[in-house]
């Protein structure tokens, strides 16, 4: 379990340092009700990687991927495939990235999010914990991980709940910030924002680059 743990560790934390699901956060630190708004959106993250984590591992146990078998090295082949594949994206996004001065452009969904509600909040923060292209790929390999090594239903229902919670750590970040800092967060928060916002395509590059060689490696160990 332990060393299942130390494979998980550096996925989650792809998804932890992701810049869109922490700008999102600290938005809503500047919304109508800001800790309740940030900390509903926090619970839909949580839930929405643990649901895409657990579903990825239940399928990759109905499959089988037994060690060394056909569907484990056919596995692994699709890994190191997706592995050189985001190389190449991270390549490209370094080479292509905006200028210090330029702001990223943020997704459609992030328009008027100073005023999402409860509702709208939690279901935000599911649908980018579940559903955005980058955790859904991290799901995939981290369940890869999980089914290969036949845990016990208990034991990967730990190391589950330990992936999620430190996938979590960068959206929760802002939130303990505000709470701590309470009127003097806002100057801290704002800086926060700026500095992902002009950074984005950099902070992207590292992680596509830094996940590609992640999955190239586990796809070379398994084939």
């Amino acid at each position: 379990m332990k060393s299942v743990i130390g494979d998980l560790l550096p996925l989650a934390l792809v998804v932890a340092v992701s810049p869109i699901n922490i700008v999102a956060a600290i938005l809503l630190l500047f919304s109508k009700r800001p800790v309740a708004n940030a900390t509903i959106y926090l619970l839909g993250f949580v839930l929405g990687v643990a649901a895409m984590l657990s579903g990825m591992t239940a399928l990759a146990d109905a499959i089988g991927l037994s060690p060394d078998t056909d569907r484990s090295r056919g596995t692994s082949a699709l890994l190191l495939a997706l592995g050189l594949f985001l190389i190449i994206v991270g390549v490209r996004k370094l080479s292509h990235r905006p200028g210090p001065e330029q702001k990223a452009d943020q997704p459609s969904w992030m328009k008027g999010i100073g005023d999402f509600g409860a509702g709208q909040s939690f279901v935000v923060g599911a649908s980018v914990g579940a559903l955005n292209p980058k955790n859904i790929a991290v799901a995939f390999a981290s369940a890869v991980v999980v089914a290969t090594a036949q845990l016990p239903v208990g034991q990967q229902i730990g190391v589950i709940g330990i992936y999620t919670l430190i996938a979590s750590i960068g959206v929760a970040s802002p939130i303990i910030a505000a709470l701590a800092l309470g009127d003097n967060s806002e100057s801290v928060l704002s800086a926060w924002r700026v500095w992902l916002d002009r950074n984005n395509g950099t902070v992207m590059a590292v992680i596509y680059l830094f996940f590609g060689v992640i999955l190239l490696g586990k796809g070379i160990a398994g084939v």
